[in-house]
């Protein structure tokens, strides 16, 4: 009735290790690392002399400080994402409309931290550390919903301790280097398919993969100031080469995916995380005002497919290898933003911020309904105190409808069947930050 090789490709949970529902940036990537730069919709990133938090997009600004200094930020994402299920049914062509659940309420609320500090040890060199989250995104449909079978939860956070060193050589040029450690934790949870649509005796099973790594990566930076109101800024983050070791656990499994050995096992799978290539202006336009802009590229490319392999299960026999296409496009985000310095303790900002999708329609699943973004944003800084200031930022995220279309031909559905359904998504990202010289 169904093909074995169609079958074991997949084996329901083990579709998407590293993907979920995140309405934040595109991709699972996370931009919140800075409630200055936010409130420019990240213009100028990679150029900006405001503090020394732009060290994230390029270590060449840690040059930015001329004092110990302490920057702290946290961003509070509160995302909506409405699912509206048009039709689904299980690999047997069984329909779960109507029996199914609502999705409910799938993305949750995250807090997205960031800490820098950098230290001048000369006249022209500062040394630093920072703690950000590049990447992370958490997921949760209602148990019983149509598309149970192609996603239940997911979450993935990836914390990176990084060291930095930057050097100015002439008043117009700085360079800077960081080495990063990443610590990434992934789980992914899918209900299992009893192939009578939740309707036999014993009903669904559920399984449950989680693994981690320990990897590294670096990052490079150029900022160039060839006048005295322009700022030219080139970073680059480098790919992550992960090896996530975990487990896969399952319960209630029927006979039909018992006897094809789903079972608990052992589980690694190899991926690489994108690197990020950002360009950045800043220019003056007065005394006052200036104008920023950035364009960032992501290399999303480097995850054309997720490959998950298992150990020797409980019951003796090893899974084949499960695949799922993501076939990624590398994109694009560029923004454009001002910076007015109203009084000697207050600056306003603002910015706009188009944010381009790596997924393709064809391999837009449950665990990926991403679309193109805008971003609209404002904040501030206000001066506290001679050696403190206080940041604040709010970006409004409206996402592009997308819809989800898997006909259950695709080797990877075969154990999950189809699922066509809709998707409207927006976020609002509240950032505050305390910076401090010592």
């Amino acid at each position: 009735m169904f093909k074995y090789t169609k079958l074991v490709a997949s084996m329901t949970l083990a579709s998407a290790m590293v993907l979920a529902q995140q309405v934040q940036a595109s991709g699972f990537s996370l931009n919140d690392q800075s409630a200055t730069a936010s409130g420019n919709a990240l213009a100028g990133a990679a150029a900006s002399d405001a503090d020394i938090s732009f060290s994230y997009w390029n270590p060449a600004l840690l040059t930015n400080a001329t004092e110990t200094t302490l920057y702290i930020s946290g961003a509070l994402i509160v995302p909506t994402m409405d699912v509206t299920v048009n039709s689904a049914a299980d690999p047997a062509s069984n329909d779960m409309t109507s029996t199914a659940t609502d999705p409910g309420d799938v993305v949750d609320n995250t807090v997205v931290p960031s800490i820098y500090l950098a230290v001048p040890v000369g006249k022209d060199t500062v040394l630093g550390v920072s703690l950000n989250v590049p990447f992370g995104l958490s997921g949760d449909y209602d148990d019983g919903w149509a598309g149970r079978y192609h996603s239940a939860e997911s979450s993935i956070q990836d914390i990176a301790l990084a060291f930095s060193a930057a050097h100015r050589f002439a008043d117009w040029i700085s360079v800077g280097a960081s080495f990063q450690v990443h610590k990434a934790e992934v789980q992914l949870d899918a209900e299992t398919t009893d192939f009578a649509a939740g309707g036999s005796i014993d009903g669904d099973g559920y399984g449950s993969l989680k693994g981690d790594d320990i990897a590294y990566g670096y990052a490079l930076g150029l900022v160039l100031s060839p006048t005295d109101s322009t700022r030219i800024g080139v970073g680059y983050r480098s790919e992550i080469d992960l090896v996530a070791e975990g487990d896969a656990t399952y319960t209630n499994v029927g006979n039909t995916l018992a006897n094809l050995g789903v079972d608990n096992a052992g589980l690694e799978s190899e991926n690489t995380l994108p690197s990020v290539l950002s360009f950045g202006l800043e220019q003056g336009l007065t005394d006052k005002l200036s104008f920023e802009a950035s364009a960032i590229l992501t290399g999303w490319s480097s995850m054309p497919e997720l490959r998950i392999e298992f150990d020797v299960g409980d019951d003796g026999k090893t899974q084949p290898d499960s695949v799922l296409t993501f076939d990624f496009e590398d994109q694009w985000f560029y923004s454009v933003g001002l910076t007015y310095e109203y009084s000697d303790d207050l600056t306003l900002r603002t910015g706009y911020a188009i944010d381009y999708s790596p997924v393709v329609d064809e391999y837009r699943s449950a665990r990926t309904p991403d679309g193109d973004r805008q971003w609209f944003a404002f904040g501030g800084t206000y001066q506290y105190s001679e050696t403190a200031q206080i940041i604040a930022s709010y970006s409004y995220i409206l996402i592009d409808e997308v819809s989800v279309v898997r006909d259950g031909t695709l080797d990877e559905d075969a154990s999950r069947g189809s699922l066509d359904a809709d998707y409207e998504s927006n976020a609002h990202v509240v950032s505050v930050a305390f910076n401090k010289s010592f």
